[in-house]
């Protein structure tokens, strides 16, 4: 698995700019036109970046239990034929 890379640039959208969440974004004093939850201009790669991290979420989870498997088997083994 490779990491998604981030090279989309949009172009500024002059509608956008003069929206009512822009213009509110501005009077809070932020430094760009945006309010968290908007709209996502490109959502294909939101959803490909998450796929990724379920992905790699999902292998540690699977990971994590296997080793606990293959750890207990290895002491169990040792306990047994140490007795």
């Amino acid at each position: 698995m490779t990491e998604p890379q981030h090279t989309t640039r949009l172009p500024p959208d002059p509608e956008a700019y003069d929206s009512v969440r822009a213009q509110h974004a501005r009077a809070r004093g932020l430094s760009a036109p945006y309010i968290a939850g908007g709209r996502d201009p490109d959502p294909e790669t939101g959803h490909r970046e998450e796929r990724f991290y379920v992905r790699l979420l999902v292998l540690m989870v699977v990971a994590i239990v296997f080793g606990g498997f293959v750890v207990g088997f290895v002491i169990a083994f040792l306990q047994a034929s140490g007795s």
